[in-house]
């Protein structure tokens, strides 16, 4: 059981109805009901009366409300004190999905060193879901991750847009695709391919441009920094976006080049989250703004400018 069931159901008995829950919620109705069904066959019990007018709640969901409702409680309550913890401490925790963020990470924490000399900054590469969970449970002060347009932003987050790109082909420059000013699908099928592992918002876009077709040989690693070193060493190309290859180390050095992909338009958005409605550290704050400066200027846009919440695609 998840705590997101729990608030996604308690959201349709306040709302009345799955469509303007999911309208508050961010998310899609399909997934929304999926969710609720889930809970649903997790306890056993039919939570909802589903109508040709709408979904009410049932005799047995209005018997286990209040139980969801001091589960809720309890857990806000729990958030509130490990926030509190987290305010005394001197520690900002980013988790970080690590496919796009050395050229934006690197020079944001060593700035924010400059002017919080004794505040430790806790990097931790992991998933997007993991990374999104920790949010909502406060594990994570703040939170890097990958879309693709047209992806849903969760419920109970505040998104802030970063950099948005496109995917390249990186490669070694002794690769044969260097020669090429774009690489089409067909060329990409031809060399090994370094895959992001299943999980990863680039996994999900290179197994959707590959639309079933195998390439002549695959390596399968977690994260695009291990993908990037297997790469520098000859073993094969990988996709990723721009703003992941330009200005990396490997790139600077000469050990990986990238090339645009051949009839392709897709963008992804390097987006920086946290969690709505919390007493935010002002630790945690500096090193918000410092993120959103500096993709600033990585955007050629000078001026920094506060967060805003925004919606994927928008």
């Amino acid at each position: 059981m998840r705590t997101e069931q729990l608030e996604y159901i308690a959201a349709v008995t306040r709302l009345g109805s799955l469509r303007r829950a999911a309208e508050e919620l961010r998310v899609s109705q399909p997934a929304l009901s999926e969710t609720v069904r889930n809970l649903e066959r997790e306890l056993g019990v039919d939570l909802l009366e589903r109508k040709r007018s709408g979904s009410t709640m049932s005799a047995q969901g209005r018997e286990l409300l209040p139980h969801i409702a001091s589960v809720l409680e309890a857990l806000d309550r729990l958030r509130a004190a490990a926030g509190e913890q987290h305010r005394i401490s001197r520690m900002v925790r980013v988790g970080t999905v690590n496919a796009a963020t050395v050229p934006l990470l690197v020079p944001v924490v060593r700035d924010f060193r400059a002017t919080h000399p004794v505040t430790q900054v806790e990097v931790v590469g992991v998933q997007q879901t993991e990374i999104q969970r920790a949010l909502r449970e406060g594990g994570f002060d703040l939170g890097l991750v990958n879309h693709l347009d047209g992806d849903d932003v969760p419920a109970g987050l505040e998104t802030s847009r970063l950099l948005r790109g496109r995917p390249v082909v990186c490669m070694h420059p002794g690769s044969p695709l260097a020669s090429r000013p774009a690489i089409t699908v067909e060329e990409l099928l031809r060399e090994p391919l370094v895959a992001m592992r299943s999980g990863y918002v680039m996994h999900r876009f290179v197994h959707r441009l590959l639309a079933g077709r195998d390439p002549v040989f695959s390596y399968s690693t977690d994260g695009a920094e291990m993908g990037k070193l297997m790469v520098a060493e000859g073993l094969g190309a990988t996709v990723l976006p721009d703003f992941s290859v330009i200005g990396d180390p490997l790139e600077r050095l000469g050990r990986i080049i990238h090339r645009p992909l051949a009839d392709d338009s897709t963008h992804v958005l390097l987006m920086l989250q946290r969690r709505k409605g919390d007493a935010v550290p002002q630790a945690a704050q500096d090193l918000h703004q410092g993120f959103v400066r500096r993709a600033r200027e990585m955007n050629g846009v000078s001026a920094p400018v506060a967060p805003t919440a925004c919606t994927v695609g928008a």
